[in-house]
């Protein structure tokens, strides 16, 4: 700084507030500091600026959930992909974090109450998942993509209407002439599945249809969607469509009922949700899926931290975004 202002012929303040954007610098200044600034090649010291401004530039992105079914899990995956983008347009880095045992909330907490992070993004869908009470302690902002745990008050959230979307699936398959409509539903310690089914549920019994017996839980994984699309088939060989809960496990019951000779959607129509943009369109028939955007999730997620670190005082909301149904050849 002390070289940036010499070469400037400024003062040391005046090539401090220049850098800093200050109002109370004159253009002249300003443009004699920042290229004397370029042509000395100067970059800010973090760790120093840190020290003046409590802030260190970075954001953890904390994935509460096992590793390798993170990195299997398309959704998550456009998750870690967002947030990179997301917090880069805000000149921020992320810190990636995935938290699985019991071990890692510990580290986890402590990492992020250490002073290393300005916030974190949090996805903790599990509701007996601990980490999100623990996280209600630290005295960074955090902002949950998803339900925290059951957690409805004092909480930042960002979630889809997995309800809604669940409604718009069935309604879907109803007024295409569908009466035995089964589910493959997620796991149901998970808000989201949980809200997809109850969806499913209500929707079915609106449409004076009898829900009994039509549901099968899997794991959000294509073999789960494949073994639970098998069960389904032997209790109801007679259904004639299917609302699947997420799109990897449509994948898994879209090969189940092909070895079962069952056309689709002749025999039986396929809606799942998600519409994953590697998945949904690129299956044979083309899926119909709930889309819900990850990256509009996450971008609701950073806005929401970024106020939160302007303005300690915003009131915790719940912002619950729309969904849409995108139609294909499967239904």
């Amino acid at each position: 700084m002390e070289d940036v202002a010499a070469f400037a012929g400024v003062s040391r303040s005046t090539a401090s507030r220049a850098l800093n954007d200050d109002a109370y610098v004159s253009a002249t200044a300003r443009e004699k500091v920042l290229a004397a600034a370029r042509d000395l090649g100067y970059s800010p010291n973090q760790a120093a600026r840190s020290l003046v401004t409590r802030r260190t530039g970075a954001i953890a992105v904390v994935l509460s959930e096992p590793e390798a079914r993170l990195l299997d899990d398309p959704y998550r995956t456009a998750v870690m992909r967002a947030g990179y983008r997301e917090l880069a347009d805000v000149g921020r880095q992320m810190v990636l974090i995935f938290s699985d045992t019991r071990e890692d909330l510990s580290k986890t907490v402590r990492f992020l109450e250490g002073g290393h992070v300005d916030g974190a993004l949090v996805f903790a869908p599990h509701r007996a998942d601990p980490l999100p009470k623990a996280l209600r302690l630290l005295r960074i902002p955090v902002v949950f993509g998803g339900q925290a745990a059951g957690i409805r008050r004092g909480v930042h959230v960002v979630d889809f209407d997995n309800e809604g979307g669940a409604r718009l699936a069935v309604e879907h398959l109803v007024a295409n002439g569908r009466r035995r409509i089964a589910t493959i539903a997620g796991p149901q310690d998970q808000s989201a599945p949980i809200d997809r089914l109850a969806g499913w549920r209500k929707t079915l019994l609106d449409a004076g249809l009898d829900p009994a017996d039509l549901a099968e839980e899997a794991d959000f994984t294509l073999s789960g969607g494949a073994n639970a699309m098998s069960a389904l088939l032997a209790r109801h060989p007679d259904l004639d469509a299917v609302f699947v809960a997420s799109d990897m496990m449509a994948v898994g019951a879209l090969r189940t009922l092909d070895a079962a000779g069952r056309r689709i959607p002749d025999d039986v129509a396929v809606v799942s949700f998600d519409d994953n943009a590697t998945l949904a369109p690129a299956m044979d028939p083309p899926l119909t899926s709930v889309h819900q955007d990850p990256r509009e999730q996450v971008h609701a997620m950073v806005e929401t931290l970024m106020q939160l670190l302007d303005d300690q005082n915003l009131k915790p909301r719940q912002q619950i975004l729309p969904v849409s149904l995108a139609v294909r050849a499967s239904s």
